[in-house]
């Protein structure tokens, strides 16, 4: 910040002229040009900045809420919410140990299951069996 900035910010602070400035630190006439032109440069700065921010907070304020990105977004989002809810709502309410469809899949596993547990066992007597053959011909010599 150069001496002009600061002189220019104390006199914001204070309600002093840029002469009364010029005067108490002994100005010429050059050096309150310069001061003249800071300030101007620093009210510009200021209001462009005020209106910046003023404009952000409104931007902002219409973007958020009211943006027709952000309204589809959230008509979304309440859609699958509802999906969700008659999803989780018709699955509670469906006893499927009451439909005959699944007492038939239980019954048809349940006989898969026996059979195949069946089947294990013939397996190993006919393996049994043609072990004890495959024995008696090894011993006749065969």
């Amino acid at each position: 910040m150069t001496k002009y900035e600061d002189l220019i910010k104390k006199r914001k602070n204070k309600d002093t002229s840029v002469d009364e400035i010029a005067k108490k630190y002994k100005m010429g006439v050059m050096d309150v040009k310069i001061m003249q032109e800071w300030k101007e440069k620093y009210e510009k700065e200021r209001k462009l900045r005020q209106e910046a921010e003023n404009e952000m907070v409104l931007i902002k304020g219409i973007t958020v809420t009211n943006s027709p990105e952000l309204r589809a977004a959230n008509n979304e989002i309440n859609d699958l919410k509802n999906k969700i809810a008659n999803l989780t709502e018709v699955l509670e309410s469906k006893d499927y140990f009451k439909d005959p469809d699944y007492k038939y899949l239980i019954e048809e596993n349940q006989r898969l299951e026996q059979e195949r547990n069946e089947l294990l066992v013939v397996n190993k007597r006919l393996n049994r069996d043609a072990e004890e053959k495959l024995d008696r011909a090894r011993k006749a010599g065969l």
